[in-house]
């Protein structure tokens, strides 16, 4: 049998949603802000399509660089690379401060 070779490709566990978060995302996530400089974690939503990052950079910690319409750009270190991710902001979590 042929394999799927898509942007979804072995998401099967790490995109599963905890049996009470299941269904549709609350409008609070769609409606987030963010500061330029800001520290958020990306926890992609799977439940929302469009504006998805990238699999692989699901649990990175990154900080906001800008804004363009509904997306974040979010600045993060991939490999030793320095690489920018286009998100939206449900797939997006503000970093709690320790102060």
């Amino acid at each position: 049998m042929a394999r799927s070779h898509g942007e979804r490709l072995k998401t099967r566990h790490k995109f599963n949603k905890d049996l009470r978060a299941r269904g549709f995302s609350p409008v609070s996530k769609a409606v987030q802000e963010f500061e330029v400089g800001q520290k958020v974690h990306i926890d992609i939503d799977s439940s929302v399509h469009k504006g998805m990052p990238y699999r692989r950079f699901q649990g990175l910690t990154g900080e906001i660089l800008g804004q363009a319409g509904r997306a974040w750009f979010v600045g993060i270190t991939d490999g030793g690379k320095k690489k920018t991710v286009i998100a939206r902001s449900q797939h997006l979590k503000p970093q709690k401060n320790n102060a």
